[in-house]
């Protein structure tokens, strides 16, 4: 027992690592997370509109694309571009920062599409031709109507997907960043890698669990009020403010 928590719990390792974790491993995982996040969704989008596309030439090249993105190790994704991308672009071999962020964002983009589409389509046909009816041109119904609704019912499973987006940004760390360029894994390795001890990597994993318990969370909460909607109060004339719970209207 005293092996173990030597092993995994030595103090002095993990107070010695985390003013490095707080300081530089926290803000960078965040940077390249919200940054992979935002370009990554807009991405899925574009991927999920091509692919659902009446169009051969715009639905085929989304599926390719995801196939390919979500098919890869992801590990394998992030070195092809992080290190191919400095032989293309010499200047970037020095600061492979900017292709780590591109790289998740691309993996992201493949999930997040898939979300997308998976959400746009559960929307009921008689939404797009309720639309139509009104005079609505197709681009503008999908964007006004269809896809916001789309978007609402996987809200979800997009924000677990952000969170699996967290985790994955450990593994940038292939790439070899500059030292204040580190994440928290990459912080948390070198050290365990120096003393043969896994505690900063166990301290690593407290900040990671500080970024996605409270997301986990919001998850659950968004979840619930999907599918419970919000109360609404009755006034004395039985007239109804806001949705019901049950999204029916009690008889006066």
């Amino acid at each position: 027992m005293d092996d173990f928590l030597n092993t995994f719990l030595n103090w002095e390792y993990i107070w010695e690592v985390f003013p490095d974790l707080l300081g530089t491993g926290l803000l960078n995982t965040l940077i390249m997370s919200v940054f992979s996040a935002l370009i990554g969704t807009v991405l899925g989008m574009v991927l999920a509109t091509m692919g659902l596309s009446s169009k051969v030439w715009l639905r085929w090249p989304a599926r390719v694309y995801t196939d390919i993105f979500r098919g890869l190790p992801a590990i394998l994704t992030i070195l092809v571009i992080g290190q191919g991308g400095g032989i293309l672009i010499p200047s970037m071999a020095r600061n492979t920062y900017p292709l780590g962020i591109l790289a998740l964002s691309l993996i992201a983009a493949a999930y997040i599409g898939e979300i997308f589409r998976a959400g746009i389509q559960s929307v009921e046909k008689g939404q797009m031709e309720a639309s139509r009816a009104l005079g609505m041109s197709y681009t503008k119904a999908m964007t006004l109507v269809v896809i916001p609704q789309g978007v609402r019912r996987v809200l979800p499973a997009l924000v677990n997907q952000f969170i699996a987006l967290i985790k994955d940004s450990s593994l940038v760390y292939f790439l070899g960043f500059l030292a204040e360029q580190r994440d928290l894994f990459r912080i948390g390795q070198d050290l365990a890698a120096n003393t043969g001890n896994l505690s900063p990597l166990v301290a690593a994993g407290f900040f990671y669990l500080v970024i996605t318990v409270p997301l986990t969370h919001l998850v659950n909460y968004i979840d619930k009020k999907l599918r419970t909607g919000r109360k609404i109060r009755v006034d004395d004339d039985g007239g109804d403010v806001g949705l019901l719970n049950s999204g029916k209207v009690p008889m006066s």
